[in-house]
């Protein structure tokens, strides 16, 4: 029998995927076995891994898009020569992301296995690339905690219950204004065309 929530016709693996999200929001990653996925699921632990061998491959799974995501975002800055436009579209990209893999991104920042295999990710050291873009070449500690605050802010934001209310186009706008706020654009250098 099929649990709450799931559509027993959208593909297997989708529907591995789906329910292993909802544990590894509700119970941690570690705290989440294929058993306890295949009960969701309302199959056997055999179906399962038919899908997927280890949990591990539905880490992969579930936060690859995420990553190849941010890695499209990190990519990009060197594409822009124009700092400013580089540091809003970067912003409002992140930003993006969250909105849309809101329960992803608590899971990603804060799950230590979760952490420690996006380490060996190639979309890790996006995120020094993006720190350094939104705190210049030589922050103070002012910098640093801003840009702290807006990294945790925003992704706690993607799942504080108390901004169920917002649309994704309000969230994103409040955000986005208060990231902004916050974070100050450092100057940049100066763009090509300029």
């Amino acid at each position: 029998m099929a649990q709450r929530g799931s559509r027993p016709d959208r593909p297997a693996r989708e529907r591995v995927l789906e329910a292993a999200l909802d544990l590894f929001a509700e119970q941690g990653v570690s705290g989440t076995s294929l058993q306890m996925i295949a009960d969701r699921m309302g199959v056997t632990k055999a179906a399962v891994y038919h899908q997927f061998r280890t949990k591990e491959d539905i880490v992969f799974a579930v936060v690859g898009p995420a990553l190849d995501r941010l890695l499209e975002i990190a990519d990009a800055i060197d594409a822009e020569p124009d700092h400013q436009r580089r540091f809003t579209a970067t912003l409002a990209g992140i930003i993006d992301l969250i909105i849309t893999h809101r329960r992803l991104a608590a899971i990603v920042q804060f799950d230590p296995m979760v952490a420690r295999l996006v380490r060996g990710h190639p979309a890790h050291a996006s995120f020094e690339r993006i720190r350094s873009l939104f705190t210049g070449p030589d922050p103070d500690g002012s910098t640093l905690v801003a840009a702290a605050m807006v990294s945790g802010g925003l992704i706690v934001a993607g799942v504080d219950p108390a901004l169920v209310r917002l649309s994704d186009d309000e969230l994103r706008e409040h955000l986005f204004d208060t990231a902004t706020r916050l974070l100050r654009p450092p100057p940049g250098p100066p763009s090509a065309a300029g």
